[in-house]
């Protein structure tokens, strides 16, 4: 009975694992829009690089880490942008890691917008530790001591449509819904990637000469998950210094602040209040965001800098 009974919550938890938001997610989604969709590859007149580092729940044991490499830009090939991303989500035992690599057609429709369509496609690993988890019985079998992984294909698709003031991005990541077996003795699972749906929008508002005022919206749907927006705005002195804020449908609150060094390197830091009922718990999540940016194009200006 023991060990049918931790089979199951162990299927179980992979079960809601799956079903539910599989993808990192970001309270600084503006400053890096790249992470969530590929048509934004190659939508600056610079390669840039950013690495989004998230630490969830502070004071939880085992709560959630998520560590994210970008990096996108234009090519010589007018129109089009390529890019990649890297990313490890690990929680407890259970760890997702995937890789990825994009390409994005930058299409003019007139002088003043753009309309983009990008690809994505790669490599997703879920994994189990079985070393980390203590079973009553030590004598139950039901899982190895080591590291138990499965790797599927992924892909995804974009699209982009934007100027130099606004922006409106559609994505879609893991359209393939590969099934996820965990245990080399099934042969069957309702362990499955879930299609996830993303909508982002922003403009760019103009106070005067030195302050610019930036909304923006993600709204995010996995099924069986009911959709979850975050609403989010940041205030930006001379292009090099802003703060912001955040609020994330039925899990927190955000405040954020960072700079740019010298139009190249930037820093970023948002500070996450729980709102749910794990705020009892947890000491709230720390988010740290570092950026580079490089190889800048002479000619042409960007319709979208990502760092302004």
């Amino acid at each position: 009975m023991r060990i049918r009974f931790i089979h199951i919550v162990l299927l179980t938890l992979f079960t809601l694992n799956v079903c539910a938001q599989q993808l990192p997610q970001y309270s600084q989604y503006m400053l890096n829009n790249y992470a969530i969709n590929p048509a934004i590859g190659g939508s600056t007149n610079y390669v840039e690089a950013k690495s989004n580092n998230r630490y969830q729940w502070k004071g939880i044991t085992d709560a959630p880490r998520t560590y994210v490499l970008t990096l996108n830009g234009p090519t010589k090939a007018k129109n089009v942008g390529l890019g990649g991303t890297i990313f490890t989500d690990i929680t407890g035992p259970t760890r997702r890691t995937g890789i990825s690599a994009s390409y994005a057609y930058h299409l003019k429709l007139n002088e003043e917008w753009k309309l983009s369509m990008g690809l994505a496609a790669g490599f997703l690993q879920f994994a189990i530790d079985g070393s980390k988890i203590r079973l009553r019985d030590e004598g139950d079998n039901i899982i190895s001591s080591g590291i138990q992984s499965v790797i599927v294909p992924d892909f995804g698709f974009g699209l982009y449509l934007y100027n130099r003031k606004s922006y409106l991005g559609i994505s879609a990541p893991q359209i393939a819904q590969n099934k996820l077996r965990f245990f080399d003795y099934q042969t069957s699972s309702l362990s499955k990637l879930e299609d996830h749906y993303y909508v982002n929008a922003g403009y760019k508002i103009d106070l005067n000469e030195d302050f610019q005022v930036e909304p923006g919206i993600l709204i995010k749907y996995v099924k069986p998950a009911p959709v979850q927006f975050d609403f989010g705005a940041k205030i930006t002195y001379k292009e090099k210094v802003w703060l912001g804020a955040n609020y994330r449908t039925r899990d927190a609150a955000s405040i954020m602040a960072g700079f740019i060094y010298n139009d190249y390197l930037m820093f970023a830091y948002a500070y996450d209040i729980t709102t749910s009922k794990l705020k009892n718990y947890s000491g709230g999540t720390h988010e740290i965001m570092l950026g580079l940016k490089f190889f800048k194009k002479k000619e042409g200006k960007s319709s979208a800098a990502m760092l302004k």
